[in-house]
Order: structure tokens, then C-alpha cells, then sequence
């Protein structure tokens, strides 16, 4: 191998270590700041890991076609000391500020549906209750209004029909179902 490919190598090492060192923070300070369960913590650092290594034979791949060398550790190492030693604290800092950017876009767009959504809802909601309140109203008196210009009607036929009356016998069903219909009529009107 070629020493020209040997520090191609070592810089896609370097860099791959870097990167694993972002995803690293990255991954903590989410699992810090969006609290997750404790049972998926192990579960997020067996993915963390999976795609680490994933990440680095695809790197290692691209710079010597796989051939694992001690420089390759080397460069992994110190790509991974490198970024703890001068980017971690910019990438926490990065990662919990867009934390924080992600939450605010998150509140107004809550914001500009509550108020372009669920405000016209309720207010649409509130005018079909008034409307159908008042169309009972007028239901109501209408209902009321035929029914006191039958009552002329009712002392005719009951005019009429008093000779037959006088043998007419009402089961008391009849009679508790018309004063229950009474009662309720006279709570509600």
C-alpha cells in the first residue's frame, strides 16, 4: 500500500472519529434535554454503535477498500480526542440551542393553529348552537301557537262526543302516561 494511501486513510479515520464524536454529544445531550425512558437508553446505545461502525467501515471502505491497519486506530483516536478536546463543547452548545429552536417552532406552530384551526372551530361550533337554539325557539312557540289554536277544536269534538264519553272507561295506563306526558311537558314549557 501506498504511504499516499496510508494518510488518505488516516484522514478519513480522523475525520470518521470526529464525526463519531459529534454523533456522540449529539446523542447525549438529546437523550439529557428529551428525557428519554431508562429502558431505551441501552437500546439508543446499541444503535449508536451499530451505526458508528456501520459509519467507519464505510469510510475505511472508501479510503483503502477495507484493510485494517494499526494507523487506522490511530486515526480514530485521535480524530475522537481531537474533538473532545476542542469541538465538544460548540457541538453541545450547537445541539441544545437547536433543542430549543426546534421547541419554539414547535410552540408557534401550535400557536398559529390554535388560532387559524381550533379558534374559527369553536366559534363555528358556538354559532350552529346558537342558531339551532334559536331554530328550537321558534319551533317551540310555532308548536305552542297550533297547538292553542287547536284547543277550540278539542272542546268541539269533545262537545260532540260527550254522550259517547260517559261509557268510555280509560285504562290506567293511559292515564299514568298522560300525566307523566303532562308533567314533563309542564318542567320543560
Amino acid at each position: 500500500m501506498s504511504p499516499e494511501t496510508q494518510w488518505i486513510t488516516l484522514m478519513w479515520m480522523l475525520l470518521s472519529g470526529a464525526v463519531m464524536g459529534v454523533a456522540y454529544d449529539s446523542y447525549r445531550v438529546l437523550s439529557g434535554q428529551l428525557r428519554f425512558p431508562r429502558w431505551s437508553i441501552h437500546t439508543l446505545d446499541l444503535f449508536y454503535w451499530v451505526a458508528s461502525v456501520l459509519f467507519v467501515f464505510r469510510m475505511l471502505y472508501a479510503g483503502n477498500h477495507g484493510q485494517l491497519r494499526f494507523y487506522v486506530f490511530l486515526g480514530l483516536i485521535l480524530g475522537v480526542c481531537f474533538y473532545f478536546w476542542l469541538l465538544s463543547v460548540t457541538t453541545q452548545r450547537f445541539v441544545v440551542m437547536l433543542i430549543k429552536l426546534a421547541r419554539t417552532l414547535i410552540h408557534w406552530c401550535g400557536h398559529i393553529l390554535n388560532i387559524l384551526i381550533v379558534m374559527p372551530a369553536k366559534g363555528v361550533y358556538k354559532l350552529v348552537r346558537v342558531l339551532l337554539g334559536f331554530l328550537l325557539a321558534i319551533l317551540l312557540f310555532l308548536g305552542k301557537l297550533v297547538l292553542q289554536c287547536l284547543v277550540p277544536f278539542g272542546k268541539l269534538f269533545r262537545w260532540m262526543f260527550r254522550p259517547l264519553l260517559k261509557y268510555w272507561v280509560t285504562p290506567r295506563f293511559l292515564i299514568r302516561a298522560g300525566a307523566r306526558i303532562a308533567a314533563i311537558w309542564r318542567r320543560l314549557f
